[in-house]
């Protein structure tokens, strides 16, 4: 298990996140994303990218923010490489 990865599942661990859903809509079409599928995606993600998220999630956490409206903006972003890809 790579750092990111250990200090990535402590951090929803100790958060206690509930599971989302959302429907995202692109174009005429509604897709159905969870936030498993997000958090999947954050651990397979390059580096740099973690690097990025990592930074983002402790400045909401500090904020005491919200972070599954985050995960839903990744959420968002997955859906669109894939329209994309």
């Amino acid at each position: 298990m790579t750092a990111f990865a250990t200090w990535f599942t402590t951090f929803l661990s100790e958060k206690d996140l509930p599971y989302q859903s959302w429907d995202i809509e692109v174009g005429d079409t509604f897709h159905l994303i969870d936030s498993d599928v997000v958090t999947q995606a954050i651990l397979n993600a390059p580096a740099h990218e973690q690097k990025g998220i990592k930074n983002m999630l402790i400045r909401i956490d500090f904020q005491n923010g919200d972070v599954l409206r985050y995960f839903k903006h990744l959420a968002h972003g997955l859906i669109m490489m894939r329209e994309v890809g």
